[in-house]
């Protein structure tokens, strides 16, 4: 079920509707009328894969009891690969076994000899790379004697099941989220309407930018031996703006939904697009994502308590295995490796956290060097993307050629007027409102409250109006 489609459209007032008309104190009803809806909410793309949910709530569930008791390390040590081996397991089936028995025909193939392997057609459950790491949180914290693990399964079945942020995020913390469903919850007007303004945004980013940028990528990317390099280079600032606004309006939806029925939930994007450097990016690009490897990788490897030479290995490390989570595809994987040697420097120089505070914090416009700061990472992120968006890396690399000629300084020949104009106009209220956890979380507070109506219904409108083709979030096949 797509969050910008007709069936959410229903199933979101009916389930809020129950959801709050369930009597004060039945805190377990809730939770359990969670645990149905987000089990229709997925069952409805593919109800056979319910079962894997299942068995990563019940795994992690059994495991988190059996450690509370436990004073063995080896045994505890045995209970955590327990849960790390079945949730890695059902990732690395479901996503990455055609990826390298592939991978090992190619490797044999190069040496002269020819295997016939074994290649099954296996669909990639939705969602499956979030809620497995959403469920390792909760064992790796209980592990790590940071949580108390849980009694209440149905709590737990819920937290794991939570349909606003199951199939995309944010990746939720089990410390953050678990104990909200242990609280009493009652309705809260302001908190409700602060979740449907974000719920708009979201819908705004996704269904007028990204869905609107979708159609030009697709055309360029599917025929780039077509065009000059100037419109390949529209097709990668589109596609840059493309995944930002599908992947954080979906995030926006999620938490603005959470608020909804009082849960709160992590920011995942803090305007990335407005960083200085790489380090930044990584700080303001799918928090959730980023912050769980620093958390569960980086730093039990050493992080930056190491040797310089160890500190290298580490980011490396992390910037492969998190192209490496995104898809089965070397295209991923390069797009991690880039993302690495651009952050080296960084590190080297020790200048990784000279960014930390909001850019222009206080000021209208930016200064001539953030400007320029903003500038060159966002013209490296765009070229980062080409490979992310790319079929395979020979697409890329061909892409990457055809755009840099002397074509690269003509017009393009495709020029959505509107579609700029749309995005300029965007990125105006994502720089206004850069110091909330959304653009427009305070926007036109200052004016009555018919001001702030207005400007709602007019994004409502250009939403209805100018909402592009309805296309799938692109991180569903993540």
């Amino acid at each position: 079920m797509l969050f910008n489609s007709i069936d959410f459209a229903i199933f979101l007032p009916l389930v809020f509707a129950l959801y709050w008309l369930i009597p004060k104190g039945k805190l377990r009803l809730q939770n359990i009328l969670v645990i149905v809806a987000s089990y229709v909410f997925y069952g409805w793309w593919d109800y056979r894969f319910l079962s894997l949910i299942l068995v990563s709530t019940l795994v992690d569930y059994g495991v988190g009891l059996s450690l509370k008791n436990l004073q063995d390390n080896a045994k505890r040590k045995a209970f955590l690969w327990l849960s790390i081996l079945v949730n890695i397991g059902l990732l690395g089936f479901f996503k990455y076994y055609n990826f390298f028995v592939d991978n090992f025909v190619q490797a044999f193939s190069f040496f002269g000899r020819e295997i016939q392997p074994n290649t099954l057609n296996i669909i990639l459950p939705v969602g499956i790379s979030f809620y497995t790491f959403q469920t390792l949180s909760y064992t790796i914290d209980v592990y790590r004697r940071k949580l108390e693990p849980t009694k209440d399964i149905f709590a737990f079945a819920a937290f794991v099941s939570f349909f606003p942020q199951l199939v995309a995020g944010p990746i939720e913390r089990a410390t953050n989220l678990l104990p909200q469903f242990y609280e009493r919850r009652t309705f809260n007007y302001t908190k409700a309407v602060d979740g449907l303004r974000q719920i708009l945004w979201g819908l705004f980013k996704k269904i007028v930018i990204a869905d609107n940028c979708a159609f030009f990528v697709n055309t360029i990317f599917e025929n780039e031996q077509s065009y000059s390099g100037s419109t390949l280079l529209l097709g990668a600032v589109f596609f840059a703006f493309q995944i930002y606004g599908d992947f954080s309006g979906y995030s926006d939806i999620a938490i603005g939904t959470s608020r909804l029925f009082g849960f709160n939930l992590k920011q995942n994007f803090a305007f990335p697009y407005f960083s200085r450097d790489i380090a930044e990016f990584w700080r303001r690009w799918h928090i959730s994502l980023s912050t769980w490897f620093r958390d569960y990788v980086y730093i039990p490897l050493g992080g930056s308590r190491v040797s310089k030479m160890l500190q290298v290995r580490n980011v490396f490390i992390i910037f492969l295995i998190s192209g490496f989570w995104h898809g089965a595809n070397w295209t991923f994987i390069f797009w991690g490796l880039l993302n690495a040697l651009c952050f080296l420097p960084l590190l080297l120089l020790k200048r990784n956290r000279s960014n930390i505070e909001i850019v222009a914090q206080g000021k209208l416009l930016p200064s001539l060097k953030d400007l320029l700061a903003m500038s060159v990472t966002f013209g490296i992120t765009v070229l980062a993307w080409i490979f992310f968006r790319a079929e395979n890396l020979e697409h890329a690399i061909s892409y990457l050629t055809s755009m840099v000629d002397a074509s690269l300084f003509s017009l393009p020949e495709i020029r959505p007027t509107f579609l700029m104009v749309l995005i300029v106009l965007f990125m105006i209220i994502e720089w206004l409102g850069r110091q909330y956890e959304y653009a427009i979380e305070k926007m036109w507070f200052n004016k009555p409250s018919w001001v702030r109506l207005m400007c709602y219904y007019i994004i409502a409108i250009i939403i209805f109006l100018y909402g592009g083709k309805e296309q799938e979030f692109i991180y569903f096949q993540f």
